[in-house]
């Protein structure tokens, strides 16, 4: 009997899961990866200055760097990012399900990504999240930014204590935090109410925020499918925010909705 076009798919994905490797850059990353019990570690190149400010990070990790000479450091990278001596190979980081991660607090927050693919905002994102409490940041499979180093490197470190799931579909992610309970907001400038006035009174809830690129927004299935749409209230009339400072100012808002 064929099988069916979603189970092969789902096979192929496992299998290239198992194969994915991605290489960690700079001081900052390296360090909290090395220290992150949950980090699957495979292969580190370090000169030696940078191996002296990492000397606890290495031993606690367990693992045999392996030294080079500042003059023939040349990892496996791109060339123009900004390493500082150590480089570290790392499996991508298991989060497990999404009902694992957002179900737990008493008013859990999480954002969710629709096609935001720029591993720098992505990366500054998980930042945020971390700093104002969020339980997960949630992308998806494709056209959204995988765990790279430039990620890594950006979130410094939150990377390593976020979770950051990437999950097949978001309509079907939006679906099922709506049935644990989750009221779910769409940002967009042009909707009528604020994100403040949709979470007034309602502190008991959870909450998810949805961005989309920089640009198109969030997509017309996505636009269907949140409880509703709100912007941020802004003083100008003219310009828009990165999405990564819009996420900020988003979880900043539903902190403590009373």
């Amino acid at each position: 009997m064929k099988k069916p076009k979603w189970v092969v798919a789902k096979e192929q994905d496992k299998k290239a899961e198992a194969r994915e490797t991605l290489w960690l850059f700079g001081l900052h990353a390296v360090r909290d990866a090395l220290l992150n019990p949950a980090r699957e570690k495979l292969t580190m190149m370090v000169t030696p200055n940078a191996l002296a400010k990492l000397e606890e990070a290495v031993a606690t990790a367990g693992i045999t760097p392996e030294i080079v000479d500042p003059r023939k450091f040349k990892p496996p990278i791109d060339q123009g990012s900004v390493h500082q001596g150590v480089v570290l190979e790392v499996k991508p980081l298991n989060w497990g399900r999404l009902e694992d991660v957002c179900i737990g607090d008493e008013a859990p927050r999480v954002i969710l990504l629709d096609r935001v693919s720029d591993p720098h905002n992505v990366g500054a994102i998980l930042r945020s999240a971390e700093v104002l409490g969020a339980s997960a940041v949630i992308g998806t499979r494709h056209h959204a930014a995988p765990e790279t180093g430039a990620l890594a490197k950006t979130a410094s470190g939150a990377l390593e204590r976020q979770p950051y799931l990437r999950v097949r579909n978001l309509a079907d992610a939006i679906r099922a935090l709506q049935d644990m309970g989750y009221l779910v907001l769409g940002l967009d400038g042009e909707a009528e109410q604020t994100v403040e006035q949709a979470v007034m009174g309602k502190k008991d809830r959870a909450v998810a925020l949805v961005l989309g690129a920089e640009g198109p927004g969030l997509r017309e299935k996505t636009r269907e499918t949140v409880d509703a749409l709100v912007k941020i209230d802004a003083s100008g009339v003219f310009g828009s925010l990165n999405v990564s400072n819009a996420a900020a100012i988003a979880l900043y808002a539903t902190k403590d909705h009373a």
